[in-house]
């Protein structure tokens, strides 16, 4: 595996790149880092270059100091495809990195090959939820640390049967969020979440094959929320995996890398 830094309008990013052959681009989701693709980083390694980003204002990138839009978030990604000389690139992306990287299929279609959106959605977030994490976020960067990731946080991202059955990966997950920099994690939920845009007419525009996978326990984007995604785009696979929550790839990394895998192999044979 190999570090390095890129410079984009939102600060410094750490990339974490690994494998060889075709690139994929692996966009994690909010308040997580490129580990959360760990497992698709071991199992796609033999055949393709794993690009794992972290996310702005997250993991080992730069800390946010403002908010900012979805399309300067897609941006960022476009700068470090520049940077590595990658003509065009698969996505894979979790929940913030589902929505960016439809985002990037629909406005840079001849960067994208393959997207594989997971837990994504193309809502805006609804006015009680807004209320709720922009609160949370206030809080977060009142208290100098998270507030509340037990009881507000891991629900939100983990599946009922994840947090019943597997303690441990809750306890990762928590590791996890506890490298977030509170008032920089604040800035990013701000943008994603209480500001996120409806994508539905834009994502009308993608043409590159796309699978969506979304799991059966996610409390964040609801099953007929991803569905609706998934109609707003033209030709879209979509998957339902029961007892998962809102990451997928983190919590049903075996069958989340044989959909892609075979995903990737059925629309990319090269």
């Amino acid at each position: 595996m190999t570090g390095r830094y890129i410079h984009t309008a939102l600060g410094r990013i750490y990339v974490d790149i690994a494998g060889s052959g075709e690139p994929i681009l692996l966009l994690p989701s909010l308040l997580t880092d490129h580990t959360l693709f760990a497992a698709q980083i071991r199992h796609f390694g033999d055949r393709y270059t794993t690009i794992a980003v972290d996310p702005p204002g997250q993991g080992g990138s730069a800390h946010l100091h403002r908010q900012f839009s979805f399309e300067e978030s897609a941006d960022c990604y476009l700068r470090i495809l520049d940077e590595l000389a990658i003509p065009r690139a698969h996505i894979i992306g979790n929940s913030w990195g589902a929505m960016i990287g439809g985002t990037l299929a629909a406005t840079h279609p001849d960067r994208v090959a393959c997207a594989i959106l997971i837990n994504g959605t193309a809502s805006p977030a609804p006015a009680w939820d807004r209320r709720k994490l922009a609160l949370s976020a206030h809080l977060s960067r009142r208290l100098g640390r998270m507030a509340f990731p037990r009881t507000l946080v891991v629900p939100r991202f983990l599946g009922a049967t994840t947090i019943r059955e597997r303690p441990e990966l809750v306890d990762d997950f928590l590791t996890i969020l506890a490298r977030n920099n509170p008032r920089s994690a604040g800035f990013a939920v701000q943008s994603i979440v209480v500001n996120r845009p409806d994508q539905h007419a834009l994502f009308t525009r993608i043409h590159s094959p796309v699978l969506i996978i979304t799991g059966s326990e996610d409390i964040s984007f609801p099953i007929p929320e991803v569905r609706r995604m998934a109609r707003a785009i033209p030709g879209a696979e979509f998957a339902v995996l029961d007892h998962i929550g809102h990451l997928a790839a983190y919590e049903a990394p075996e069958v989340v890398n044989r959909l892609a895998a075979d995903f990737l192999t059925r629309h990319d044979p090269a």
